[in-house]
C-alpha cells in the first residue's frame, strides 16, 4: 500500500519561506519520480515541480522557477519543496504525488497525498 503524507504548510506573509515535506510509505520509493502540485479554490490542480528518481533532474513551473526548490532523500523516503519569496498567488493546497516519470500533468501520477494548506497574506 502506498501512502503519501504532506506536512509543513501554514500561514505566512508575502516574502517569507516555507518548507514542505512529503513522507512516503512504500518499499521502492527510490525508483519513482515525485511531483508537487497545487490547487487554489475554484481552480484546476496545477503542476509546481517534479524530480526524477535519482534526484538529478528537476522541473519547475514557470511561476515558481527560481523561488521553489524540489529535492528528495531516498534514504528517508521523503521529498521536499522549499518555497522562498512566497507571494499571495502561491496560496493553495499543495499535494505531492508519485509517478513513473517526472511528468507535468497530474493525470500521469498514480498516488496522491491528502494535501497541506499554504496561505500567503499580502
Amino acid at each position: 500500500q502506498v501512502q503519501l503524507v504532506e506536512s509543513g504548510g501554514g500561514l505566512v506573509q508575502a516574502g517569507a519561506s516555507l518548507s514542505l515535506s512529503c513522507a512516503a510509505s512504500m518499499r521502492t520509493f527510490s525508483i519513482y519520480a515525485m511531483g508537487w502540485f497545487r490547487q487554489a479554490p475554484g481552480q484546476e490542480r496545477e503542476f509546481v515541480a517534479a524530480i526524477d528518481w535519482t534526484g538529478t533532474n528537476t522541473y519547475y513551473a514557470g511561476s515558481v522557477k527560481g523561488r521553489f526548490t524540489i529535492s528528495r532523500d531516498n534514504a528517508k523516503n521523503t521529498v521536499y519543496l522549499q518555497m522562498n519569496s512566497l507571494r499571495p498567488e502561491d496560496t493553495a493546497v499543495y499535494y505531492c504525488a508519485r509517478g513513473s516519470r517526472p511528468y507535468t500533468s497530474p493525470d500521469r501520477y498514480e498516488y496522491w497525498g491528502q494535501g497541506t494548506q499554504v496561505t500567503v497574506s499580502s
